[in-house]
């Protein structure tokens, strides 16, 4: 088979999966990513549903394939930019689905419009795997390479353009396939490609640019839309990249005031400001500066200030700089040198350039160094010591308020990442950490609990003796000190406190008389936190309180998860008295997008079993064969998600990791689908199951080698540069998802070969299994961690093959050739100059006939075969010439 034919694959499994990624960030900042993540995760079920499709009704699409294909993937194009134009218009209010039962409605309209392209996408892929039965490995890995390139140039394309626009190159993938598609077509071939070529430039020149502007349509609760409602105030700026889209907004009438941690002692006005959101929401702010220290002195009556009444001219590390407030506290103090870490490369621009004279220049001061990094990349290979790491405030209230951040995985607040840091302070260093204040507490007693456990682990005997806590009336600072802290320290910490009207929950020395004095609370939470987590009960009290504190680590990374199963009824019964509000909604949207997985799954999985229970045998194949496929889904995606979070660290990057993890595993799974369509090809497909044993066996040694042995590789190779990095994790992914390649095509071609039918109805079910394994995989990890879940993928792996044992017979032993034609409408016989004739009973399967018996070298004879009428063939069995079984 030409390669060429398989082109069209690659370009809708390239443009499928850009579809995916580009609806992640719209929805991202049209609401939040936890909704979005529910929203993209059931759309994705339009795989399954392209399977039970394609399992009731494949063959008159078969049939007609090349107009088929074509067709799917010009609906694809349309769909791809319809549905997000239609979705994003619908009055669909995420935060009201507790309390408005109406908004369940719109919900479900939202996801009846993007499965569309789901569904005609898979519908593409699918119907190349039951046209070309013989070549399901090549198509497979054109699938899986596709879908890399999609992964790859996705990401370097939102650099280039906002998501809105990048839709329109998606679209043109599309009809770039259908065009392809449409050349194979017997008759009307360049009407048909003339056809999508208008309907592209139609789509191109026509559509409003405001149908895929997510701007106007942003939830109406998002910091952006309400800033945008204060009368003059404006967006200046807005730069969009893979990491989020920043929009910086000017409020001259009603100036911006923001300033965390503010002191209600404070009488001095901040200069005026430009606000910049991420994604809409989560703020950071550029101050004016002129040079004078003293315009900037509110600063200092902010929590944040407390640690620089500690320490003199001291060596500061900023982990987050957002806008550069923190920098400008850090000069005002007098700092020696500030080293300012920064993750996005459009925050750099607009802070260190685009605004770079509003903001007085700070960051081209001598004694200011700005860096593009990842905070514990860049502290594991700095070779500096610090006498202050600051960690400022950059999420927005309202996102912590809603728990929009519970399934992000955030290593810069774990047990270890503390120890990096502790281990780059100098004698008397501190590490101060500012966040957000809740009630009940959740983030400070975490990091409380966090902090002390690091102390421990590094020999620190009373671990309480170099902590300190200070609160004011929204914000808590916590500082951890590489040395105890003396009773001067203790003295400057109580009249820094006592100046700005903040109070102590926890200091050296104090005691309950010392605390909740001016903004009192009715029970002082984080001082008897603090005490109880200092105490031999604090496992207990961990244990007992009504969120999760307990410290977050590298393996299970999810610190702004609190969320505890035995507190959600009485939250709920508190529901109308703002019990709500104290709800983490992000893994209770987790949940709920799993629930509702698994229930539209089990329909579009069991639907095709009931009505095509005849043509899919007997039942305890049907069952092996479902549980197989099912399991390799779960295996694959808990792998990938997994490898994608332990890379974060060694890349140094949340970006560099998804695009290189997901690319390579897809790429080089590609490169394994080739390897078992050769090994079909020459072993032949009653091999199958001991090839698919071979590949779990190999996946099951590498994953717990890679489990024992990846720290350590990373830890003594993390100061390479950047294009090292990727080199070596590409290395070390390609031979674990070479093999993870090799088992869906193999089972393809084995169950297939009993009955055509199961093609589509294993492809349904292995796009259900990826749409649950990527929401089951970020539950474990919860729970159990990303090592438990690689545990959970290996034993599933290695169960595989025992499903398939036993249900092939000597029939399917006879055709090696790589095509088995379904054996009641099939029979190969010698013919007169050793030529094999084919009779089959479809013009589709005459086609691929052909196709096969071309590719091992023989010369053919293709004729019609009719059944009798009771469906079976007048031929039992398949009789290959001698010399066709040997080829």
């Amino acid at each position: 088979m030409r390669v060429g034919r398989l082109l069209p694959v690659g370009l809708i499994s390239a443009a499928t999966l850009a579809h995916e990624v580009l609806l992640m960030r719209l929805f991202s900042i049209i609401q939040w990513h936890h909704f979005a993540y529910m929203i993209i995760s059931i759309a994705l079920l339009g795989f399954g549903a392209s399977g039970t499709f394609l399992a009731l009704a494949h063959r008159p699409l078969v049939d007609r394939y090349p107009a088929a294909f074509a067709a799917s993937a010009a609906l694809f194009s349309t769909t791809a930019v319809a549905s997000v134009a239609g979705a994003e218009r619908l009055p669909f209010n995420a935060l009201e689905i507790i309390w408005n039962p109406g908004q369940l409605g719109w919900l479900a309209a939202s996801y009846a419009l993007l499965v569309l392209p789901f569904f005609f996408g898979a519908t593409c892929i699918g119907l190349a795997f039951i046209r070309h039965p013989g070549q399901i490995g090549r198509v497979y890995a054109f699938d899986l390479v596709g879908a890399g390139i999609g992964a790859l140039g996705t990401v370097g394309l939102l650099f280039l353009v906002p998501p809105p626009a990048a839709l329109y190159f998606v679209a043109a993938l599309g009809f770039a396939a259908a065009a392809l598609a449409a050349t194979d077509m017997a008759r009307h071939r360049w009407l048909a490609v003339g056809s999508l070529g208008l309907a592209a430039l139609l789509i191109a020149v026509w559509l409003p640019p405001s149908w895929t502007a997510p701007g106007p349509h942003m939830s109406q609760y998002k910091g952006l839309r309400m800033a945008l409602e204060v009368p003059n105030a404006r967006v200046v700026e807005e730069r969009s990249s893979p990491l989020g889209l920043l929009t910086v907004v000017e409020s001259p009438t009603v100036p911006f005031r923001y300033a965390p941690g503010l002191s209600l002692a404070n009488t001095q006005e901040p200069p005026a400001q430009l606000a910049v959101f991420t994604d809409g929401d989560s703020i950071t702010t550029i101050t004016a500066y002129g040079g004078d220290p003293t315009t900037v002195a509110y600063l200092d009556r902010t929590t944040a200030a407390l640690p620089y009444r500690l320490l003199k001219r001291p060596r500061v590390l900023i982990l987050g700089v957002g806008g550069g407030e923190q920098v400008l506290l850090a000069l005002r103090a007098g700092a020696d040198t500030v080293d300012a870490v920064e993750l996005n490369p459009q925050m750099i621009e607009l802070a260190g350039n685009r605004f770079a004279d509003f903001a007085g220049g700070i960051f081209s001061r001598p004694n200011v160094h700005l860096h593009l990094a990842e905070a514990r990349a860049f502290a594991a290979a700095t070779g500096e010591r610090y006498d202050l790491i600051q960690m400022p405030l950059l999420d927005s209230f309202s996102a912590a308020a809603a728990g929009v951040q519970t399934m992000h995985e955030n290593y810069t607040y774990t047990l270890e990442a503390l120890r990096d840091y502790l281990a780059v302070l100098r004698p008397g260093g501190i590490i101060a950490v500012t966040r957000w204040l809740r009630a009940p507490p959740r983030d400070i007693l975490k990091l409380f609990a966090t902090a002390t456990a690091a102390l421990e682990a590094d020999g620190v005997a009373e671990a309480g003796q170099h902590l300190a806590l200070i609160r004011s009336w929204n914000t808590a600072t916590l500082l951890v000190a590489r040395s105890a802290f003396t009773g001067e320290d203790v003295a400057a910490i109580r009249g820094f406190a006592a100046e700005n009207f903040f109070d102590i929950s926890w200091a050296p020395g104090i005691s309950s008389a010392d605390v909740n004095r001016y903004n009192q609370l009715d029970q002082e939470y984080l001082y008897e936190g603090a005490l109880a987590l200092l105490s031999p009960e604090r496992a207990d009290f961990i244990e007992r309180y009504k969120f999760d504190i307990a410290p977050a680590t590298d393996d299970r990374p999810y610190f702004f998860d609190f969320f505890r199963w035995r507190a959600l009824p009485e939250l709920l019964t508190l529901r109308t008295q703002g019990g709500a509000a104290m709800l983490d909604w992000g893994y209770l949207i987790l949940a709920t997008t799993l629930v509702q997985a698994a229930i539209l799954s089990a329909v579009l999985i069991l639907l095709p079993l009931w009505l095509r229970r005849r043509a899919l045998g007997r039942g305890v194949h049907r069952l092996r064969f479902g549980l197989y496929f099912l399991s390799l889904g779960l295996a694959f995606l808990f792998i990938e998600i997994a490898f994608i979070q332990r890379f974060v660290l060694f890349l140094g990057h949340p970006l560099y990791a998804v695009a290189v993890v997901l690319a390579g595993f897809l790429a080089f799974a590609g490169l394994g689908s080739a390897v078992a369509a050769r090994w079909m090809a020459v072993v032949g497909r009653g091999s199958a199951v001991r090839g698919i044993a071979l590949a779990v066996v190999v996946i099951a040694c590498l994953a717990t080698t890679y489990l024992l042995s990846l720290p350590l590789v990373f830890e003594r190779l993390l100061a390479l540069p950047d294009a090292a990095k990727i080199a070596i994790a590409l290395l070390l992914i390609a031979p674990l998802a070479i093999f993870m390649g090799m088992p869906f095509p193999l089972g393809l071609g084995h169950v297939g070969a009993c009955s055509e039918a199961f093609i589509p109805w294993a492809w349904g079910i292995n796009g259900c299994a990826s749409v649950l394994s990527a929401i089951l995989a970020v539950l474990l990890a919860m729970h159990i961690g990303f090592t438990g879940v690689v545990v959970i993928a290996t034993i599933l792996y290695l169960v595989a093959p025992a499903l398939l044992a036993g249900s092939w017979d000597p029939y399917d032993q006879q055709t090696p050739q790589g095509f088995v034609p379904d054996r009641d409408r099939a029979r190969v016989e010698p013919a007169s100059g050793n030529p094999i004739r084919l009779e089959v009973g479809s013009s589709a399967k005459q086609a691929q006939a052909a196709e096969v018996l071309n590719g091992v070298g023989h010369r053919h004879e293709v004729m019609p075969l009719f059944a009798t009428g009771d469906g079976k063939s007048p031929f039992p069995r398949i009789n290959p010439a001698p010399h066709a079984s040997s080829t």
